[in-house]
């Protein structure tokens, strides 16, 4: 065990360490801007922080705020080039370390459920998987979410039933742990009790004979669970300075249909998209497991398939579907895929490779998405994360006024903690919005928020909400975004002033007039990263390009 803790450890620290590429913007907005706006006194706080119903609670974030508070006392943070590498790869240490959970619990379930025998192959696949790679080390809440259910999973009763006594296959104390790593999951993503409700539900039904333990697992349960709530609204009144239920208030405002603002997708993505990007070669394995076991006789294995099923199948009935929501099973796919691996290689054990107990062509298969992974995580979309460089370089005295615009689709690149500078705080760096409507309810088909309506015509845009004129002082810029709430009708506030700098997909300059319009204000680029065909969607291909003026 103490070897796999090490390879776990190197496997997700390296991963977080060499990370190069864009995936989620909640990486940098959700986690990294709070901790570093709490710390340094700038950042960019998305809607989800200034809603008067704030859905986030700071404690996810807060996991980096000892990093940054230690970096600024002792002044390291302040260091050209090694105070901005501390700042950008402390954190991912962190979050490395604790991504390496998943893999090192996994190995307890794999033990407790499937055998010891099952252990190597499990921890195979958690290692050398494709998601994992490019999701479980980054700082998501949905990765660390992950880690926390991985732990609280290795300490459930799977093979409790009513024709047995549950006290038999585990403690108490076990029970106590699953209960406390399942809270501390469910108040980093409330979503987490998607999960518990069904084991539990589960567990209670299986133990009904025994009431002294269903009433032992219900008092624990109320007690760590009203702990939990009550560190999250203490930390959480700390940081918002009143009383805040950012769990309740998360459902509420997903309910209302906000989280389609974001997307809807048809019932049947997480089988036909999100299941085969989670597990890659291995599905045809983990489908195969989950077939024999779901209604197998072992209450073990047929609770953990169901779990599954029913993850899924709740999360299929919402309308806004990423791949991420159903990270937290994906170590329980491990754990079938395990041990069918296993099984199917003891019928031909010549074949078998001599560090696995699975066979060669089935090893073959597994390392097939590897190269996808270091591609996904080294060189993919990383122009949205290396112009930070570009824009870390600029002398400081180019940094004053309005230096700096982002003319993205909203959130296209990290924020102020991978670029810290304070010259660009109170407005000298601004970008595209994309707040939703949250203070009534629209018709979500014609609502514009304003980075649809800058794309929908970038010249017009320029022409209209900007000086005809650049301006060499580089003045704020007045109404340079917009706000949570704001409404097409209140669109025309939006003004800006012409930056020193100007940062936007080289697709901006296929636009009609767009191009012409840029050089004839003296503006000329000055630096260009990445491949004209990466990028999710039109607007986000073509590179990422600066451009400077140069009058």
């Amino acid at each position: 065990m103490g070897n796999r803790i090490l390879y776990a450890l190197a496997v997700r620290v390296l991963i977080a360490v060499f990370t190069r590429t864009f995936f989620q913007p909640d990486e940098y907005f959700q986690a990294l801007e709070p901790a570093h706006h709490l710390v340094f006194g700038y950042g960019s706080l998305t809607w989800e922080w200034l809603n008067p119903l704030p859905i986030r609670s700071i404690i996810y974030p807060a996991l980096n705020i000892p990093i940054y508070w230690m970096l600024k006392v002792t002044g390291l943070h302040s260091i050209r080039f090694w105070g901005d590498w501390l700042v950008i790869i402390c954190p991912r240490i962190l979050h490395g370390v604790l991504a390496a959970g998943t893999d090192i619990w996994l190995c307890k379930i794999t033990s407790k459920v499937m055998g010891q025998r099952y252990v190597s192959t499990a921890f195979f696949l958690s290692l050398t998987s494709f998601f994992h790679a490019l999701s479980l080390s980054r700082s998501l809440s949905n990765s660390f979410e992950t880690t926390l259910t991985t732990i609280a999973l290795s300490y459930f009763p799977w093979g409790a039933c009513q024709t047995r006594s549950p006290q038999t296959p585990f403690y108490e104390s076990d029970i106590r742990k699953c209960l406390t790593f399942a809270a501390l999951a469910c108040i980093i993503r409330p979503t987490s009790t998607v999960i518990w409700v069904f084991l539990f539900a589960n567990l209670l039904w299986s133990s009904r004979a025994h009431r002294g333990f269903v009433l032992s697992l219900v008092m624990n349960a109320v007690v760590i669970g009203s702990t939990a709530l009550s560190l999250v609204i203490f930390l959480d009144y700390l940081y918002y300075g009143q009383i805040t239920f950012a769990p309740v208030n998360f459902f509420i405002i997903n309910l209302s249909g906000v989280s389609l603002f974001y997307g809807g997708n048809p019932w049947h993505y997480y089988l036909t998209q999100a299941l085969p990007i989670l597990c890659t070669t291995s599905l045809p394995f983990v489908l195969y497991g989950m077939w024999t076991q779901v209604n197998g006789i072992d209450p073990a294995k047929r609770t953990l398939c169901r779990v599954i099923i029913w993850t899924i199948a709740i999360y299929s009935s919402m309308g806004h579907k990423e791949w991420r929501f159903i990270h937290p099973v994906l170590p329980l796919m491990h754990v079938l895929g395990a041990k069918v691996l296993v099984d199917l290689s003891d019928k031909s054990p010549k074949q078998k490779i001599s560090s696995l107990p699975i066979r060669r062509d089935y090893f073959s298969m597994l390392l097939i998405p590897i190269p996808i992974a270091l591609y996904v995580t080294l060189l993919y979309c990383s122009a949205p994360v290396a112009v930070l460089s570009y824009i870390r370089s600029i002398p400081s005295d180019e940094l004053k006024g309005g230096s700096v615009g982002f003319l993205m689709p909203c959130h296209s690149t990290p924020g102020h903690a991978y670029i810290h500078r304070s010259e660009l705080a109170s407005g000298g760096m601004w970008a595209l919005g994309c707040e939703p409507p949250l203070e009534y309810q629209p018709n979500l088909s014609t609502y514009r928020d304003q980075t649809t309506i800058f794309f929908s015509s970038p010249y017009d845009y320029l022409q209209d909400r900007f000086p005809s004129t650049v301006n060499p002082n580089f003045p704020l810029s007045p109404y340079p975004v917009s706000i949570p709430g704001t409404s097409v009708h209140f669109s025309g506030q939006w003004r800006h002033e012409w930056p020193r700098h100007l940062v936007f997909f080289g697709a901006l300059l296929e636009k009609d007039g767009v191009k012409n319009m840029l050089l004839a204000k003296k503006y000329q680029e000055v630096w260009h990263g990445g491949r004209s065909w990466e990028g999710d969607g039109e607007e986000r291909q073509g590179g990422v390009r600066v451009w400077k003026w140069r009058g």
